[in-house]
C-alpha cells in the first residue's frame, strides 16, 4: 500500500473482432458514485483525486488495456461525510500523517475550504432569515408602495441567495474531493519511512540447504509440464498462464484446504462477485492517481474488475446497520483477481510471481471498533499458521508508514523465502482499515447501550449507531504459493513433494514426479 501522483487510466475495452461475415481514521459516510481506477497492489496505493469513470462497449470479442480518453468519463458522484471540524481541531497531527506516509493529500486547501464553506453557510443563513422576514411583514396591510418595495427586497434576496447557494454547493463538493484524499491516521506503533524502514516482527524457520543446483519454478514447471506461458501469451497476452496437469490439482488442493482450515476459526465461506462497481472500489479507499494503475475497468459502464476479493466482502454490508450481536462478522472469501500490473518487469516477476489473473482466498472481518487490534492480531496468526503448517520460511513484517495505503491504519505484511528466486518474496498482508472503510461504505452497528464515547440515545432510547472496524488478510495467493512450495520442495531426481497437510486434497499424491518417471 503506498501513496499519490498522476495517473493513467487502464480500461479492459470490449472491441469487435472482425470475421468473413460481418463488418473503469476516515470520516466517510457514502452517496453513489461513478468509477475510479485504482492500484491493487498490497504495497502500493495510488493517490485520490482524479474521479474518471470507465467505459462500455456492448460486443466482445476481444480484450486490450487502454488509456482512457472519451469526453463522456465524469467525475465521481458519491461522497464522504468527513468530520471536517475533527481534522480542523488536529491538523498537526494529521500534517505529520499525511507527512509520513508520502501522502499527496493537500491538508492546507481542505483547511481554506471548510473555512470558506463555513462562511458561505453563514451568508446563506443570514439571507434566508432576511428573505423570510420580508415574506412575513407582506402578510400584513400594507400601502402599495410599501409592497412594491418589499417585492423588490424579495427578489434582490433571492437572487443573491441562489448565487451564495450555488457558491456553497461547488465549494462544498471541493472540499469533499480534496479532503477525501487524507489517508487513515497511523498505529503509533508503525514504523516511519518508507518500505526499507518495515521491522521484522517474527522469523519462522530456516532456509533449505540444498545439495544439487537449485531451479526456480519455471524450470522446474517446464520439467514437469506444469505451466504453459507460451501458449497464453498467443492467446491472451503477457503474464497470463495455463495451469495443466497437477498444478491444476494443487491450485484445487490449496484452495480447498485453505478454507477448511479457515472455517475451522468460524470464517463464513464465500465466492464473491468478480465484477463490481467502481464506487464501491473507491469507497473501500482504492484511489486513482498512480502512474500504474492496476485496475482493469470496462469501457462505458462504471464497473470494473476486482483486484482483490477485499473489494467485494467489504461492500456485502454497504448502506445497512448491523445488530451488535452479528459482531464480529468473519468471511472467508475465494475469488479470481485481476491486475494490470503495469509497469512490473525484472526477473523477480519472471512466471507466476507477477501476473494478470490469479485465484486468491481472502479473510475479511468487520468488528467492534475497541475489538479491531485483536482481531488484527488473530488474522495474522491465522496466516502464520498456515504458512508454518506448509513447512515455509518466513518473517513477518510490521509495514512501515509510506508503504500502508490510504484505508490501513497498521498492516503486517508475510515475506517467504523462495530459493529460486533467491530472495523473499511477500505472500501475503493483514490490514487493520479501523473505520476508514465502513465510514465510506456507511457500514454501522448499533450498541446494546450507549457507549462511553457516545452516551447520547438515539429515537425510541436506541444507542445511536457506531461505524465498525473492517479487516482484510491474505490467506492464499495461489500463484506465489505454488512458486514457493514447488522451489522449496524440489529435490535433486527433478520430483517436488508435496506438503502432508496438502495431500488429502490430491488425492492422496505424495510427489509430482518426472514424465520419464511414471509407471
Amino acid at each position: 500500500m503506498g501513496f499519490y501522483f498522476g495517473t493513467t487510466l487502464q480500461t479492459l475495452k470490449l472491441a469487435t473482432t472482425p470475421s468473413s461475415s460481418s463488418p473503469s481514521r476516515f470520516i466517510f459516510k457514502s452517496l453513489s458514485s461513478t468509477f475510479v481506477p485504482i492500484s491493487f497492489s498490497r504495497h502500493r496505493y495510488s493517490p485520490p483525486c482524479q474521479r474518471l469513470p470507465p467505459a462500455f462497449s456492448t460486443t466482445a470479442a476481444a480484450v486490450q488495456v487502454a488509456p482512457v480518453t472519451d469526453s463522456r468519463v465524469l467525475k465521481a458522484q458519491w461522497k464522504a461525510a468527513i468530520d471536517f471540524k475533527w481534522i480542523r481541531n488536529n491538523k498537526d497531527a494529521v500534517a505529520l500523517n499525511i507527512k509520513n506516509r508520502n501522502s499527496a493529500a493537500n491538508l492546507d486547501l481542505v483547511l481554506r475550504l471548510y473555512d470558506q464553506m463555513l462562511s458561505l453557510q453563514k451568508e446563506v443563513e443570514r439571507l434566508r432569515e432576511e428573505r423570510n422576514a420580508v415574506a412575513n411583514k407582506m402578510k400584513g396591510k400594507l400601502e402599495p408602495s410599501e409592497r412594491q418595495k418589499l417585492v423588490e427586497e424579495g427578489k434582490n434576496l433571492k437572487e443573491g441567495l441562489l448565487t451564495l447557494e450555488e457558491d456553497l454547493l461547488k465549494v462544498t463538493d471541493e472540499l469533499q474531493q480534496e479532503a477525501q484524499c487524507i489517508p487513515n491516521m497511523t498505529h503509533p506503533d508503525v514504523p516511519i519511512g518508507d518500505e526499507d524502514c518495515s521491522t521484522v516482527r517474527k522469523m519462522v524457520g530456516t532456509s533449505r540447504e540444498f545439495s544439487f543446483p537449485v531451479k526456480d519454478h519455471l524450470q522446474i514447471g517446464q520439467e514437469l509440464d506444469l505451466f504453459d506461458f507460451d501458449s497464453a501469451a498467443e492467446v491472451s497476452g503477457s503474464k497470463f498462464y495455463y495451469l495443466k496437469n497437477e498444478a491444476v490439482m494443487l491450485e484445487m488442493a490449496l484452495i480447498n484446504w485453505t478454507l477448511s482450515e479457515v472455517m475451522k476459526r468460524g470464517f463464513t465461506p464465500l465466492t464473491t462477485p468478480e465484477i463490481v462497481r467502481s464506487s464501491v472500489v473507491e469507497k473501500c479507499g482504492f484511489q486513482p492517481r498512480g502512474d500504474n494503475t492496476q485496475v482493469y475497468s470496462i469501457e462505458y459502464s462504471d464497473q470494473c474488475l476486482i483486484g482483490t476479493a477485499e473489494i467485494p466482502v467489504g461492500g456485502i454490508h454497504m448502506d445497512s446497520i448491523l445488530a451488535e450481536s452479528q459482531l464480529p462478522l468473519k468471511y472467508v472469501a475465494f475469488s479470481h483477481c485481476f491486475r494490470t500490473e503495469a509497469g512490473a518487469a525484472g526477473t523477480a516477476t519472471r512466471g507466476l510471481y507477477r501476473v494478470h489473473q490469479f485465484s486468491k482466498v481472502e479473510m475479511f472481518i468487520f468488528c467492534q471498533p475497541e475489538e479491531s487490534e485483536f482481531y488484527h492480531e488473530e488474522l495474522i496468526k491465522i496466516e502464520e499458521d498456515l504458512f508454518s503448517s506448509l513447512g515455509l520460511h518466513y518473517k513477518t513484517l510490521d509495514m512501515a508508514s509510506v508503504d500502508l495505503g490510504a484505508p490501513a491504519y497498521r498492516k503486517f505484511d508475510v515475506e517467504a523465502w523462495m530459493p529460486g528466486l533467491g530472495r523473499y518474496g511477500e505472500i501475503s498482508s493483514a490490514s487493520n482499515c479501523t473505520d476508514y472503510q465502513s465510514r465510506r461504505l456507511g457500514i454501522r452497528y448499533r450498541p446494546s447501550t450507549p457507549t462511553a464515547t457516545n452516551p447520547k440515545k438515539g429515537k425510541g432510547n436506541l444507542a445511536p449507531p457506531v461505524f465498525v472496524h473492517t479487516l482484510n488478510a491474505t490467506a492464499c495467493a495461489v500463484p506465489r504459493m505454488i512458486v514457493c512450495l514447488l522451489e522449496n520442495y524440489q529435490q535433486e531426481d527433478g520430483s517436488v513433494i508435496i506438503p502432508q497437510p496438502l495431500r488429502p486434497f490430491m488425492g492422496g499424491l505424495e510427489s509430482i514426479v518426472p514424465k520419464s518417471a511414471r509407471g
